[in-house]
């Protein structure tokens, strides 16, 4: 932390833009309308079924009851960085011992090499 920083100063500005960041989204929210048909969509529409008619493009044999390829692209953009912070957590996870890579679980899943036992 630099000098700058310190006290109560520093946590201002970080404070009053979560503070903001909290009341958009709880006026955003609150001022949406949640009623079965708001948005344009028939009541018995599902979204996470539309997801699935898009995924096997059976959008063109007037299965799907709303246009979904907006939310198929969100939802795969949340896979993919998702995806992207496992693989993150694992990389980190690893260590060096001697110059060798040791795994994340280490010795977790075998008996580390040692004598005895029934093998």
């Amino acid at each position: 932390m630099s000098d700058d920083d310190s006290g109560r100063g520093g946590r201002l500005v970080p404070a009053a833009a979560v503070g903001l960041l909290f009341a958009t989204m709880a006026l955003t929210t609150l001022s949406a309308d949640f009623a079965a048909g708001a948005a344009g969509f028939p009541a018995d529409a599902s979204v996470v079924h539309n997801i699935g008619y898009a995924l096997f493009n059976l959008g063109e044999y007037e299965i799907a009851t709303i246009p979904s390829e907006g939310f198929l692209a969100a939802f795969l953009i949340a896979a993919v960085a998702l995806d992207v912070a496992v693989d993150g957590a694992v990389y980190l996870a690893k260590r060096e011992e001697g110059g060798s890579i040791i795994a994340a679980v280490g010795q977790a899943f075998t008996d580390g090499g040692r004598d005895g036992g029934e093998r």
